[in-house]
């Protein structure tokens, strides 16, 4: 009988191996994408399991080679080893974000210390470690090339980066932390999202006052969705709550809508202030213990800036240079609105979106509601993939036989100037319940040469919350939101255009001060007029976007550029104040308050949070690394002046940024990689004449681009 249950329960494996698609490669669909019409939320633990089994001896194989460690038979191989499990992460993780729901989260919060606890066993492992050193102390680095020598050095600092030169006690506590750590950051971004899908804010037809057609239209729909015909319900979605605030007559709703929206997080089942509190804690004690005095300063050491003090200088010369022009802009404001209440007019958080359209409307007669009719959405489509034909010869082909994750998804074969295959790039725009706010751009697969020599095209996709279509218009979309298209697009394309050999170091796996550059070069082009004149036409009449809308779009391009820039900044110091701890924080609010103090646009809303809804720093990627926006921001202006210069689609200009930037991920030192495509480092003329900012006595560190 025990034998007969044997092979019963050895047949029954062997056929969830069959139907599992992760337990193999994807051989069933086009340029071996995810076959998601055949994945379900089962198929992911049996799949982790699994991949860690196998990396876990891949990692064995690797450190118990009899051979001497040599480039290839340790880093290289340590390089390429885990396929297995990325090939489900790389799906788990973008869908987490993207089309989630309970049995997600909880999987994902299942998943977590079972995958924190895979990376300690690989960091940990001693005799992996003694073959890396080998390596590093005896490795002839003279006939190596750029990238070699790379990921030879990020393989050894991420060891030592990781706890590979603790001992004893401290390799326990060290995996104790970081399995914490993981639960923590998982929880946080669950708590933003499940909290998020609470709020449902019901009006009547009485309290629309302002709101634009879209917006009512859109509020009509969701209340109908629901159920209740006839009422409009509006939700705490990105679009939905930015144009509440933009456009409503009704000051008591747009505070309303501003308490509830930076209330979040705070109180009840999804209170993130004790998480984020012990999520910095806990970074400060894996700080402590790897010889670090603030997680900053561990943070910070492998990036461009090399440490607080210059991210600091960075922050505190903009927030010095900007803020004459932000008192100027906020008296101008109030006075505005003074004159249009007829009445002396205090301007409030809440007021800043209302009163600054219309005053930017008034000096510009730039009306963001008046353009939408000539940003239809595949229109848009057209003009952002069209820039990426014209300045690098790329196309795009819908391919209807991509399997996607939601209908709403779209996927594109993406095809050189020479006929050759690029990748595969996913657009998903539109809000839903399952799908957090905001952009992004991940990928299902990154690019690498693989050890058959075969280059391993990428499949990325971008991920944004646009204004969906109602039952009487497709989708119309703001400037903003074009913008943010052209953003993450870029993301996309630094993905697409990758030409590494090493899967590590492809892509947008650069140093964290640097990916920001490819995204915010491609914001530039939305105020240039030869760009719109590509593909800004009315949906319904097909007219071209009318000269002086562009006019009008580029002239106001600089209105409210010291507000924007001291939020950033707000959002740059409270990183930096929660990564800079020394000891335990007792009040977080109050802790916040002072963080941002210097920058402060409003005094402190009472019940109004930015860290309990800040996945940014305490579930995502950014920790102690969110000023690389602005840091980010000096690099693409400073960029964007060289083709400005030369003409923005000069076809020697584009194919310099392409070659030097897009295709070389992160091979090589990427300031070296800015010299070679500008000729020098960037300096912050650029970014101050685009603001129309002139302070001269307001300096950056001169040589933004190096290390100490």
């Amino acid at each position: 009988m025990r034998k007969i249950l044997v092979a019963a329960a050895t047949a029954t494996t062997i056929m969830t191996q069959a139907q599992n698609p992760f337990f193999g490669e994807f051989t069933s669909t086009p340029h071996g994408t995810p076959p998601f019409d055949r994945i379900t939320t089962a198929d992911y633990e049996p799949a982790v399991d699994r991949g860690i089994e196998l990396g876990l001896k891949e990692i064995e194989a690797i450190a118990n080679n009899p051979e001497p460690a040599t480039f290839e038979n340790t880093i290289v191989a340590m390089d390429r080893a885990g396929r297995d499990l990325d090939r489900v992460l790389n799906v788990f993780y973008p869908l987490l974000s993207s089309l989630s729901d309970d049995s997600m989260m909880e999987l994902s919060m299942k998943l977590s210390p079972k995958l924190s606890e895979y990376s300690t066993a690989i960091s940990l492992n001693e005799p992996l470690w003694k073959r890396i050193l080998a390596v590093w102390e005896t490795a002839d680095t003279a006939s190596m090339t750029p990238e070699q020598k790379t990921l030879l050095k990020r393989t050894y600092e991420g060891f030592a980066r990781s706890g590979a030169l603790l001992e004893g006690a401290d390799r326990d506590t060290y995996r104790r932390l970081s399995s914490r750590l993981s639960e923590l950051t998982t929880k946080f971004g669950q708590n933003v999202l499940k909290e998020v899908n609470t709020y449902e804010v019901w009006l009547g037809k009485e309290d629309l006052a302002g709101l634009p057609e879209s917006s009512v239209e859109a509020a009509a729909l969701a209340a109908s969705e629901k159920g209740r015909a006839g009422e409009y319900l509006f939700t705490l979605d990105q679009p939905v709550y930015s144009a509440f605030l933009k456009f409503s007559d009704r000051r008591d709703l747009r505070e309303k809508m501003y308490r509830l929206y930076n209330g979040r997080n705070i109180k009840g089942e999804y209170d993130n202030l004790p998480v984020m509190k012990e999520i910095a804690e806990t970074r400060l004690k894996l700080a402590n213990l790897l010889g670090y005095p603030t997680y900053a300063a561990f943070s910070q050491a492998n990036t461009m800036a090399g440490g607080p003090e210059k991210v600091n200088s960075l922050l505190g010369s903009l927030r010095d240079a900007y803020r004459p022009a932000l008192e100027a802009e906020m008296k101008e404001l109030a006075e505005y609105a003074s004159g249009l209440e007829g009445k002396p007019v205090t301007i409030e958080p809440w007021d800043y979106s209302y009163y600054a359209y219309k005053l930017k409307n008034a000096k510009y007669a730039y009306d963001e509601e008046e353009m939408r009719p000539y940003f239809e959405l595949n229109n848009v489509i057209d003009g952002v993939f069209g820039l990426a034909t014209r300045l690098y010869g790329l196309t795009f082909e819908k391919n209807a036989s991509i399997p996607v994750y939601h209908p709403d998804v779209n996927a594109y074969d993406v095809k050189d100037s020479d006929g050759s295959f690029v990748g595969v790039i996913y657009t998903d725009f539109f809000p839903r319940a399952s799908k957090r706010p905001g952009a992004w751009m991940t990928e299902f697969k990154g690019q690498q040469v693989g050890a058959d020599g075969v280059d391993q095209r990428p499949q990325v996709t971008i991920v944004m919350n646009f204004t969906k279509p109602t039952a009487t218009k497709p989708s119309l979309l703001t400037p903003y939101e074009v913008e943010t298209f052209l953003h993450e697009f870029g993301h996309g394309l630094h993905g697409l255009l990758s030409k590494a050999n090493y899967g590590s170091l492809a892509g947008t796996n650069v140093l964290r001060d640097f990916v920001e550059l490819p995204s915010q070069f491609n914001e530039n082009y939305l105020t240039e007029k030869a760009f719109l004149d590509g593909f800004a036409r009315h949906y319904q009449t097909g007219e071209a976007i009318p000269a002086e809308m562009v006019e009008r779009l580029v002239a106001s391009s600089q209105f409210g550029a010291a507000y924007a820039c001291m939020r950033q900044l707000g959002f740059g110091l409270l990183d930096m104040a929660w990564h800079s701890i020394t000891a335990p924080v007792d009040d977080p609010v109050a802790f916040e308050r002072k963080a941002v103090e210097s920058v402060a646009i409003f005094p402190p809303v009472d019940g109004a949070v930015t860290g309990s809804t800040f996945s940014h720093i305490f579930a995502g990627g950014y920790a102690a690394g969110y000023y690389s926006y602005k840091w980010a921001e000096v690099l693409d202006a400073d960029a964007f002046a060289e083709f400005k210069k030369n003409g923005i689609f000069d076809p020697a200009t584009a194919a310099s940024f392409r070659r030097n930037i897009l295709e070389k991920g992160g091979t090589e030192n990427p300031a070296e990689l800015y010299r070679r495509f500008r000729g020098h480092d960037a300096t912050i003329d650029a970014l101050l004449e685009r603001d129309g900012i002139k302070v001269p006595s307001a300096t950056l560190p001169s040589d933004l681009n190096r290390k100490d």
